[in-house]
Order: structure tokens, then C-alpha cells, then sequence
């Protein structure tokens, strides 16, 4: 099985990078490429964190390169439902039609964050709430966040090993200039729980962007692939599969 994700997370890599000398038209569907290690705390170490790569293509199957981030942080555990995390990252956008000409966008980011976690039977809620401060090709600007999560466990009452699971999530972006509501962003996936430390997901995510006076919105199909680093002495507790983008 570990051998399969390797050469699953392998091809989307070389699909990616070959995908970036593609020049066609507009595509109406784009794609999203997610892999991410994490480290979460437990009752006893407190103390966690992770890192996250994603890339994204205009059209479907990973053609048409335009955009990569790379981000950490590290969380704490204030207790299994309350877990606070400082992360930074960096986002460059680029040129479908011309990628060598280098990103259009150069972005590095800091953010302050609060998860809240309601872990009812069945549904699983997640409230995610954040502070960023970023600067986008040298320019200073704000940004509020929050997103709500909920996953749904379909063969389990817990999203522990082998469980498939849903997660249907939509999160609102704001900022303390006009437009004051800048962004939403809406998804739902099928995901499966392999074992204590591979989860997939696919699913579909919809991002609506706003200005001052239009917005433009697109459908993306989603790909996320997890990999969660276990303490050897962790005490054992369910974790939701959440995306940290």
C-alpha cells in the first residue's frame, strides 16, 4: 500500500512539472494537488506541527501549471478540542500561457490561528478561525478567515483506520479594506483512512473572488494526500483529516 501512494504522489509530481510548458485556451475546471506531513499533539505532548505543499493547474488533470505554496507551523494543544497554531508560508502565481516568464504574484505570509473542534457521533465540526498578515509583491494587507468543517464518518463512528469519511466545508475571507468580503470558498470530498498515518481525499472545491466592483469564481478538483507522523508514546485519540491550506 505504501509502495501505491509513493508512486500515486510520484505521477501527480511529473504531472505537474510537465503540465507547465502546456499553452492552451481557458479551462472552466481546474485542479488542486495537495500533500501534507503532520505532527499533531495528544494529551501527552502538546506541542505539534506540520508542512504543506500544493500546486494548482487552470485545467483538469493537472495541465496548465499557475500557482504553488509551501507552508508550516507549529500548533499546541490547549486540549483535544482547542488548538492553537502559528504558521507562514509562501504563494507564487504564475502565467499559464507563459510560465518561464517567471510569477506574476510573489506572496509571503504569517498567520495566527484557533481550531475548535465539536467531535459529535456521527457528524465531526471543525471551526477554524485566522488572523494572516501578508505581503503580496511587497505590499502589506490583512486577512480574516474562517472556515467551517464538517465530516461525516461512513462506516465507522470515528474517522479512525479504514473509515471512509465525507468533508463538506465552506470558509469566508475578509479583509479591512474594500472590498471588506474579498473571498469564498466552498468544497465537498470523499475521503478514506487508511491506517494511523495515510489519509486520500477527492472531491471538487468551488473559489469565488470578489473586487470592488465584479466577481469571478471556478470549479477545481481536488487531490489531497496525508501523511500523519505518530509519537511512539502518543496516546491514541481521533484526529480529524482536515486540509491546512
Amino acid at each position: 500500500m505504501l509502495k501505491n501512494i509513493t508512486y500515486l504522489t510520484l505521477l501527480i509530481i511529473v504531472l505537474t512539472i510537465c503540465s507547465s510548458k502546456v499553452n492552451a485556451q481557458d479551462s472552466k475546471t481546474g485542479t488542486w494537488g495537495i500533500v501534507t506531513i503532520v505532527m499533531p499533539g495528544d494529551t501527552a505532548h502538546k506541542w505539534g506541527g506540520y508542512t504543506e505543499f500544493q500546486a494548482r493547474t487552470n485545467g483538469a488533470g493537472f495541465s496548465q501549471f499557475q500557482y504553488y505554496e509551501a507552508k508550516a507551523g507549529v500548533s499546541y494543544d490547549i486540549d483535544k478540542n482547542f488548538v492553537a497554531l502559528l504558521g507562514t508560508g509562501t504563494y507564487h502565481t504564475y502565467d499559464y500561457l507563459d510560465v518561464d516568464k517567471g510569477p506574476l504574484t510573489n506572496e509571503f505570509r504569517v498567520w495566527e490561528q484557533m481550531t475548535i473542534n465539536q467531535l459529535l457521533t456521527p457528524l465531526k465540526f471543525e471551526h477554524r478561525y485566522r488572523v494572516e498578515q501578508r505581503w503580496v509583491n511587497g505590499d502589506y494587507r490583512n486577512r480574516f478567515r474562517y472556515r467551517l468543517n464538517m465530516f461525516v464518518p461512513l462506516n465507522n463512528k470515528k474517522i479512525v483506520a479504514k473509515t471512509w469519511f465525507l468533508s463538506i466545508f465552506d470558509e469566508v475571507f475578509f479583509n479591512n479594506k474594500a472590498p471588506n468580503f474579498e473571498r469564498n470558498r466552498i468544497s465537498a470530498s470523499l475521503g478514506y483512512q487508511f491506517d494511523k498515518k495515510w489519509i486520500v481525499q477527492a472531491g471538487w472545491i468551488n473559489q469565488r473572488n470578489y473586487t470592488a466592483t465584479t466577481s469571478s469564481a471556478k470549479n477545481n478538483m481536488m487531490l489531497t494526500l496525508m501523511y500523519r507522523i505518530n509519537r511512539k508514546n502518543a496516546v491514541e485519540r481521533e484526529h480529524l483529516p482536515t486540509t491546512n491550506d
